[in-house]
């Protein structure tokens, strides 16, 4: 059974920086592509980083690129997203996530892709 463990949230303030990490097991890591979605109180899950199996390819969306750098260390399969220059709406619950299915260069953006997930690491910025 694939297991994802998330860690490295916390309470920081706006402007800092922050690196989560995602380990993943009970599968073959190197062939999953991974994501990162966050979810702040009140709203839905959103996107905000991924890196394809191969990590040739890695995906932010326009709110967070430049901010955000999603990279992978398959002998230690885990995943890393860090984050930088921190604002309030950054607030939220982030999630790791395992596409099972995913093509050696694809990154996929949208959660129902995506067949494992963690628990989740609170992040929270304080202005």
């Amino acid at each position: 059974q694939v297991h994802l463990v998330e860690s490295g949230g916390g309470l920081v303030q706006a402007g800092d920086s922050l690196r989560l990490s995602c380990t993943v097991s009970g599968g073959t890591f190197s062939r999953y592509g991974m994501g990162w979605f966050r979810q702040a109180p009140g709203r839905e899950r959103e996107f905000v980083s991924g890196i394809s199996a191969s990590g040739r390819n890695t995906y932010s969306p326009d709110f967070v690129k430049g901010r955000v750098t999603v990279s992978r260390d398959n002998a230690m399969n885990t995943v890393y997203l860090q984050m930088d220059n921190l604002k309030p709406g950054d607030t939220g619950v982030y999630y790791c996530a395992a596409d099972e299915t995913a093509t050696p260069n694809t990154v996929m953006a949208v959660s129902t892709f995506y067949e494992h997930w963690g628990q989740g690491t609170r992040v929270t910025v304080s202005s």
